[in-house]
């Protein structure tokens, strides 16, 4: 049986342990607030980009230079798979959904005879697949903090990403990354981004069309303004990407420390009860001890 001693230390270990999951649940939720608002604010703008970026689709017949963001290569042999993760964890499996998610990824696609390379961001994906697949990180970013650094740190990925492309690295990009749906659900989305998947896009622009019957006339040519928006439109969905990933980091954190929290607080009460009953047994013990021993003499 442990002492009283023993009892009381755990209870106080677990106490201390509360006050720190407690303060930091009210750090994870004031963190969500703002990572929230940029997420939710960046989704219109991004997915317009990618729509009207669709609509120009058509005009680009022959996929030479920056129009290959849009075309393609031709080929889809190698791929680039970039699974975003957050860089710290306590937030229950925010982490190891997206590590799972790529690895089927990975293993699916080399399954089908695909060349397949990883550009981790996060230290939690770095991590896990230096140990299960180094040989295959072309790149990794860590530290990005996009709620300080904001778009230069979506700047840092697109630009390794093109310039890879570019130099004939691979044909095709994806994301893996938890979109943000509240602050106790993420879901875990695959996004190709090189190149452009008109195909959703060029849907939603028919409806829209359909309903406005609008007609849009471009200035300067389709061609020219393609050349403008594709290197930027990959930054722009990495950096969406980012915030809901910051996003959906906070608001798991927040739920895995809630959930810490009352754990911790069940536990307390369950070894206060057995503290209690533990020092009941040695004060009976005592008291048994002393009748005994008066009646003895």
């Amino acid at each position: 049986m442990p002492s009283l001693k023993d009892i009381k230390t755990q209870i106080n270990s677990v106490v201390s342990t509360k006050k720190i999951t407690t303060a930091m649940k009210m750090v994870a939720a004031s963190k969500l607030r703002r990572s929230q608002e940029k997420a939710v604010a960046a989704r219109p703008y991004s997915s317009r980009l990618e729509e009207m970026l669709s609509s120009l689709a058509s005009s680009a017949a022959s996929g030479e230079g920056i129009i290959k963001l849009l075309t393609g290569t031709g080929n889809d042999q190698n791929y680039m798979i970039v699974p975003v993760s957050a860089d710290r964890g306590l937030c229950g499996g925010f982490n190891s959904s997206i590590n799972r998610e790529t690895f089927k990824l990975v293993k699916s696609l080399e399954k089908d005879g695909k060349n397949v390379q990883l550009m981790p961001v996060g230290k939690k994906s770095r991590d896990f697949f230096n140990r299960v697949m180094k040989d295959q990180i072309a790149e990794s970013f860590i530290d990005l903090n996009v709620s300080n650094s904001g778009y230069d740190s979506a700047l840092q990925v697109s630009n390794k990403l093109q310039d890879l492309y570019f130099d004939g690295k691979f044909d095709k990009c994806i994301l893996v990354f938890n979109k943000f749906i509240s602050a106790i659900s993420q879901d875990v989305t695959q996004q190709q981004l090189i190149p452009l998947d008109v195909s959703e896009s060029s849907k939603e622009v028919k409806e829209d069309n359909n309903d406005a019957k609008a007609i849009y006339d471009y200035e300067p040519d389709e061609e020219t303004i393609l050349k403008d928006l594709l290197p930027k439109n990959v930054s722009i969905q990495i950096f969406k990407v980012l915030l809901e990933s910051d996003a959906g980091e906070h608001g798991a954190r927040m739920a895995a420390m809630d959930n810490a929290t009352r754990n911790a607080g069940e536990m307390i009460d369950g070894l206060t009860l057995k503290y209690n009953r533990t020092r009941q047994a040695f004060i009976t013990k005592e008291l048994i001890e002393i009748i005994s021993g008066a009646e003895s003499i």
